[in-house]
């Protein structure tokens, strides 16, 4: 197959779209507790682990430097929707408006738990990215089933392990952390799990559509050559 570097296709283009959609909708999802018997979870752990499934969709066809491209891009779609959103949320309301509570319950994300947000993003997604692509090296490109859940378990580990210590240490019990980052990686990587039948026949289809299958052979993994593609 032939790699494509320098330029970005249709489906990069709509696989792109889906990542920070499903970025942005995890913020908003975030702020609904939800319960899976005894174990209390945030809203976001619906959409959220389907970006660390395009993540590895995009690393595996279009290689680790349009991964990182999708990250950064992802990260600033982000960046600009909570700063817009916080913006909205100071802005006084309308004297008639009745819902500023429910608002700002959405929108007023504190400056501790955006910070914690946007550094766990970036390290759990770009670990995600790198071990996916070397894995795919020493594997010649097989096992992809073993990269992906293997990739995302690093990942969500390192979101986790970043995540919770920064938004709410000090808030909750320091001995209720570690059981929730531990569940929170169980959780998200069991979803991508029972959902990889279908990610595998994702990942073939876009390959033939595309013909890419792209090996990172001599690459710079640095996370700031964002237009190197």
């Amino acid at each position: 197959m032939n790699n494509k570097h320098n330029s970005v296709s249709v489906l990069f283009m709509l696989f792109s779209i889906l990542f920070c959609v499903c970025l942005i909708a995890a913020n908003l999802f975030a702020t609904k507790q939800i319960a899976l018997g005894n174990i209390s979870l945030t809203g976001g752990l619906l959409i959220f682990p389907v970006s660390y499934i395009v993540n590895d969709c995009v690393c595996e066809v279009w290689g680790y430097r349009k991964a990182r491209l999708l990250i950064w891009t992802g990260f600033a779609m982000n960046f600009f929707f909570v700063i817009m959103g916080a913006l909205c949320d100071i802005i006084p309301p309308a004297p008639y408006y009745e819902n500023a509570e429910g608002f700002h319950g959405v929108f007023g994300l504190a400056p501790r738990v955006a910070l914690a947000s946007f550094c766990a993003f970036l390290v759990g997604s770009f670990l995600n990215a790198y071990v996916m692509s070397r894995m795919k090296i020493s594997s010649h490109g097989k096992n992809f089933s073993m990269r992906a859940v293997v990739s995302t378990i690093v990942g969500e580990g390192a979101d986790s392990l970043i995540f919770f210590p920064l938004a709410l240490g000090g808030v909750i019990p320091t001995e209720a952390l570690p059981p929730l980052m531990f569940w929170q990686v169980v959780l998200k990587t069991a979803y991508e799990i029972v959902v990889l039948p279908l990610t595998i026949r994702v990942v073939k289809f876009v390959k033939e559509h595309e013909q890419v299958d792209t090996y990172d052979e001599g690459i710079s993994y640095s996370i700031w050559k964002i237009f190197s593609i």
